[in-house]
């Protein structure tokens, strides 16, 4: 019978196994990102179509586990580059760390619910409420505007970093860690190992229904 810690080995592979096949198709970061939106869209229904506090638990940790790692990697990849290549940059930038800094505050309290506790639902309804709001923003304005600044090979070489920096992240929420690099770096190397050990006793949905 799989155990608790098989089950977060074969999670884990899993998104080894997709961050190799990402990496080796090289699409714009602008996709990437996007992909990660889907995803994260799909594990918050399925937190809401779940018909057991088992399975909500299982879809509470993985929606936490994405969009924790998705948050920094575009803390450490994505914003830098805003600053760097926009004009209004900078400002771009500042507005989405300080959306990532509410929602991260949203979900540090929503990862340690149970999923049998009254706050559960309203605070995951609350929680994706904002972060629907960031993600059409940014896919509709922040992304198009910061892809129209680079060349294919920059957007491809970033979408690289992107992912690579999602494999070393954190995968809980820290909102009072820093949000810029390079401070953000050593925080998330402090509190990535920490993270990892705890997602050993942590339950996730069977690999196959991710």
């Amino acid at each position: 019978m799989p155990t608790v810690k098989d089950s977060h080995f074969s999670h884990l592979n899993q998104h080894t196994k997709l961050f190799s096949s990402i990496t080796a198709a090289m699409g714009r970061v602008s996709e990437a990102i996007k992909q990660d939106h889907r995803e994260i869209e799909e594990y918050y229904s399925n937190i809401l179509k779940a018909s057991s506090i088992d399975e909500k638990t299982r879809w509470q940790n993985q929606f936490t586990w994405e969009l924790a790692r998705h948050s920094v990697g575009e803390e450490l990849v994505v914003y830098p580059a805003m600053e760097k290549k926009l004009p209004n940059g900078k400002e771009m930038a500042d507005k989405d760390r300080e959306e990532h800094q509410k929602v991260k505050e949203q979900l540090y309290t929503f990862q340690n619910l149970k999923a049998s506790d009254a706050e559960f639902e309203p605070t995951i309804k609350a929680l994706f409420k904002d972060l629907s709001e960031h993600i059409k923003e940014e896919e509709e304005d922040h992304l198009v505007v910061l892809e129209k600044a680079l060349t294919q090979e920059e957007s491809e070489k970033m979408c690289k970093s992107f992912q690579r920096s999602k494999m070393f992240a954190p995968t809980r929420s820290h909102p009072s860690a820093p949000d810029k690099p390079p401070f953000e770096n050593v925080a998330g190397l402090l509190a990535a190992p920490l993270d990892h050990l705890r997602d050993l006793f942590s339950k996730f949905p069977d690999p196959k229904d991710v």
